[in-house]
């Protein structure tokens, strides 16, 4: 007779899981009202969505750090919380970019909505575990539904898009998949601290299994981090993408992939794995420099944005390849200030798109032809455009420069003096094809007079977040001291 089996809710911890049950739950609602409601406004939606999002806010903000929960697959750190809030943040700049004066397919049907939740408690997930099966649920759960959002765009090249990013992911998630059956075999674990002390227990550090696992995992990360060579989906796809999609790709995605990389290599570098450090040092180089010189070379503003996300990835992998907890608070430092200056730069591509029947380029949609001379036929759309590229730069007092100079100061400090230099460099090449973008909207004379071409898309909600990003974007100066506070206060309490 099978002998039962009782499970007390404090082993459960359902608040750990809280957070995204919420998300789960408004994401369900809304697929059922708008299953017998089709009338309903995408303000209503939108609206549901940011009650939603605050109101987990609320609850990651009140979750107790260092907490298990789910049978210990959850694990609620300061990494966690942290990784969460700019998610929510991110998440809540973007949605309201859904009330533009123009009708879009994606925004008049509650599918869109739902699947932005889902993608949402997706990221949740991936930045809340050490387990690797957990992770891989959210990050499958995210991805479908960010496919998804790509397609309903409803375009040929959006369709193109999501199919080309299904077929990249798909393959990403078998090498996550392989990675981690590598590591069971060679551990007995899915838990990524348990696999790194048995490897260093048991001097697996040249075993051929756990090299594979190494190899595939860092396949994985590559494809969702858009690290070189695993970033050849990124411009088509971002491109296929509407703007503010695009934006929120280059941005969300990434801190969730990056949590799972500085909780997965970090480990594996304490269990002695040396050769995983030279590999990610590597990428790091290849990617923040090949990016680079890939977007000088760009006649459409869209893609060059899509190789600087990339170019900004590789910069941001050197605060994993210095392992140090300064680097790692430099890491969040980063992110944010880069959330507001990139979501804010691809906002604006989406006030500026046109009518279908203006055509700059063939085969581009956002030449950089179409900016010519915008201070004269835009002039409040180009000095924002302006300020926003200034920041990704990293020209001072703009945010990404604190973010840029704390990472380089980190890496010096860590004795990664090489290092240092190469992103140095990479900075100085980066401000050429940023400026290029200020230069022909300032001192190029306008291809196209009729402001009334370019203004097809604004609204008050757009203004609002526009303004407030290029406002936060400006005044990071007086921010960071306190940023750095609340970051490291998070970051030493998880141990890293």
């Amino acid at each position: 007779m099978s002998e039962l089996i009782f499970v007390s809710l404090e082993e459960l911890n359902i608040s750990s899981v809280a957070s995204m049950l919420s998300l789960i739950f408004f994401a369900l609602f809304i697929l059922c009202i708008g299953t017998f409601k089709k009338d309903l406004s995408k303000t209503f939606y939108t609206v549901l969505c940011l009650i939603a999002i605050m109101l987990n806010l609320g609850i990651v903000i009140d979750h107790n750090i260092l907490s298990k929960g789910f049978f210990d697959l959850l694990l609620v750190d300061g990494i966690s919380v942290l990784s969460q809030i700019i998610i929510l943040i991110a998440s809540s700049l973007f949605i309201p970019l859904s009330l533009s004066t123009k009708r879009f397919f994606e925004y008049e049907i509650s599918e869109f909505y739902a699947l932005f939740l889902f993608m949402i408690a997706g990221f949740e997930f991936m930045v809340s575990s050490n387990n690797l099966i957990l992770i891989f649920i959210g990050l499958e759960t995210s991805s479908l539904a960010l496919y998804t959002l790509i397609a309903l765009h409803n375009k040929i090249k959006s369709i193109e898009a999501a199919i080309k990013y299904f077929t990249m992911g798909a393959l990403g998630s078998g090498f996550f998949v392989f990675g981690a059956a590598m590591f069971y075999m060679a551990t007995g674990s899915v838990e990524i601290n348990l696999i790194a002390d048995v490897i260093k227990q048991y001097g697996l550090q040249s075993s051929m299994i756990a090299t594979l696992g190494c190899v595939f995992m860092f396949g994985a990360i590559g494809f969702k981090l858009s690290l070189i060579p695993f970033h050849t989906w990124v411009p088509d796809v971002y491109e296929g993408a509407n703007s503010p999609l695009a934006g929120y790709m280059s941005v969300v995605p990434k801190v969730a992939g990056f949590i799972v990389a500085l909780r997965l290599f970090e480990a594996l570098a304490h269990s002695n794995i040396y050769w995983v450090h030279y590999m990610l040092y590597i990428s790091a180089i290849l990617t923040m420099t090949l990016a680079n010189i890939m977007a000088l070379v760009q006649r459409d503003v869209k893609r060059m944005l899509a190789f600087s996300s990339i170019a900004h990835a590789g910069f941001v992998l050197c605060a994993i390849v210095i392992g140090t907890s300064q680097a790692n608070v430099s890491l969040f430092l980063y992110w944010i200030m880069f959330l507001f200056a990139n979501l804010g730069a691809f906002s604006m591509l989406w006030v500026a798109r046109c009518d279908d029947t203006v055509c700059w380029d063939k085969r581009f949609k956002h030449p950089y032809e179409k900016f010519a001379g915008l201070i004269k036929t835009l002039p409040s759309y180009a000095v924002i455009m302006a300020i926003f590229m200034v920041a990704l730069a990293g020209i001072p007092p703009f945010s990404v420069f604190w973010g840029k100079m704390y990472l380089i100061s980190s890496a010096i400090a860590g004795d990664h003096v090489v290092l240092a230099v190469v992103m140095a460099l990479n900075s100085a090449i980066a401000i050429y094809y940023y400026l290029k973008l200020v230069v022909v909207m300032f001192l190029k004379e306008p291809i196209v007079s009729d402001k009334n071409l370019y203004i097809a898309n604004t609204s008050g909600a757009l203004k609002v977040i526009v303004g407030f990003a290029a406002i936060t974007t400006i005044g990071a100066i007086f921010m960071v001291d306190s940023l750095l506070e609340f970051i490291a206060s998070f970051v030493i309490a998880s141990g890293f």
